[in-house]
């Protein structure tokens, strides 16, 4: 719950190699394996009220590997292994473009948490951005959240050469969360 009727703080999820297992080119349902306490990470932000986004690039979509009727599906079966786990996220935002198209929303770039923004009502400077890549702390740092970096990501999936330094550094989702919550509270930003 926030603190007052105006733009509220919110947490951006990177998908794979933070929620889930990171298999090159997700191409169907079954195939979503949730990471160890990531469940449990998502959890401890809905009992915050700090709103759950998922900003992930999939490409697989522009370069025709899966139609949108399969991301989908995938995104479907995302949300009830999360809920059988007893948490929710709240919005699912995808860049389905091949990285050559140059579109806004993929990130480094910070598209997809601005759109977010607009149409939640969300303070993005009061805002996480968490994930396992340089691409998701850029994208976090470009619209002007916070940002925190996982290390549940495949081996060689941070690379300190990027120049992308995170604001905090957790071993996986769930301490990332218990960090977020602590600084959100502290902030004010959380009444309960």
């Amino acid at each position: 719950m926030t603190a007052s009727a105006g733009p509220s703080a919110a947490v951006f999820l990177d998908r794979d190699g933070t929620i889930i297992e990171d298999v090159t080119y997700l191409g169907r349902p079954e195939e979503v394996r949730l990471l160890p306490r990531a469940a449990e990470g998502i959890a401890v932000l809905n009992r915050s009220g700090l709103p759950v986004i998922v900003a992930t690039n999939q490409s697989v979509v522009g370069r025709g590997m899966i139609d949108v009727a399969m991301l989908d599906a995938i995104h479907a079966r995302l949300r009830d292994v999360i809920a059988a786990a007893g948490a929710l996220v709240d919005a699912i935002y995808i860049c389905p473009h091949h990285p050559d198209e140059g579109c806004e929303c993929r990130k480094p770039r910070p598209g997809l948490l601005l759109q977010a923004a607009a149409e939640r009502n969300l303070d993005l400077a009061a805002s996480f951005m968490v994930g396992d890549r340089p691409l998701d702390i850029l994208a976090g740092q470009a619209a002007g959240c916070r940002t925190v970096l996982v290390e549940t990501g495949p081996p060689g999936a941070w690379d300190e050469a990027a120049g992308a330094v995170p604001d905090f550094r957790a071993p996986d989702l769930y301490e990332a969360a218990v960090w977020i919550v602590a600084a959100t509270r502290e902030e004010g930003h959380l009444v309960s």
